[in-house]
């Protein structure tokens, strides 16, 4: 029997809490479902989950605070819950460093249709420390690809990045994104590609993902080597 994926789940409204709990269970996942970000970030530590789902606004230790905390630790996937979809925090939550969100009130086949989306570009079980990775299909094969100069290295089979020779840190996430734009530098990809490709939103999605990411990416492998076509998308400088 396959082992249950595990997902921590930060609410504190008790009716959404209790009813997403069952929903979640339902399909067959294991749930710690905690009221507060105290006391969910106590839980993360305690029993290292496969996902998180955490609230924007949660009393104690806010959702955002949370996800930057768990962040400083893990790369475990993180999906943020919004009471609306043009708030604020939902780009503070992804400049945290959530890899998705989902804006409530939704329907529980659609925050598990999330969920598994998610874990899918995870490889899932990507604990803490995990390096995340491609999936069978994806677009770069072995060896080490090298930009500007040698600056940028990533090796695609040891799913490392290094930048002037020091590793780079990345989330899953930011790891597939980079492998997409490596393995046509110089292509200009669009944001509801990207959608499809790393998110894997066949049905289109909030472009705010995309942008946020990128962002993120840029400060890590250097800001002028992911260029902006306005009006067209992002393309990787050869």
């Amino acid at each position: 029997m396959a082992e249950q994926t595990h997902v921590l789940f930060v609410e504190d409204d008790d009716v959404i809490r209790e009813a997403t709990q069952l929903a979640l269970e339902r399909d067959g996942f294991a749930v710690t479902a905690m009221p507060d970000g105290l006391s969910g970030l106590e839980a993360f530590r305690a029993d290292r989950p496969d996902i998180a789902l955490l609230d924007v606004m949660v009393p104690g230790l806010d959702g955002v605070s949370l996800c930057r905390r768990i962040r400083d630790e893990s790369t475990v996937p993180v999906i943020m819950l919004s009471a609306r979809a043009d708030s604020i925090d939902v780009v503070l939550g992804l400049e945290a460093g959530a890899d998705d969100y989902v804006t409530k009130p939704f329907d529980g086949a659609v925050l598990v249709a999330r969920i598994r989306a998610v874990l899918r570009r995870f490889g899932h079980a990507s604990g803490a420390g995990s390096a995340g990775g491609p999936e069978p299909g994806d677009p770069v094969d072995g060896g080490v690809l090298t930009f500007g100069a040698g600056e940028l290295e990533i090796d695609t089979e040891g799913m490392e990045v290094r930048r002037s020779g020091r590793p780079v840190a990345l989330t899953p996430t930011e790891m597939r994104l980079l492998l997409e734009f490596s393995a046509a530098p110089g292509t200009v990809l669009s944001r509801d590609k990207l959608l499809e490709r790393v998110w894997d939103y066949g049905w289109g999605g909030d472009t705010r993902v995309v942008d946020v990411h990128v962002q993120r990416l840029r400060t890590k492998i250097g800001q002028d080597r992911i260029e902006t076509v306005r009006g067209f998308g992002y393309k990787l400088r050869a």
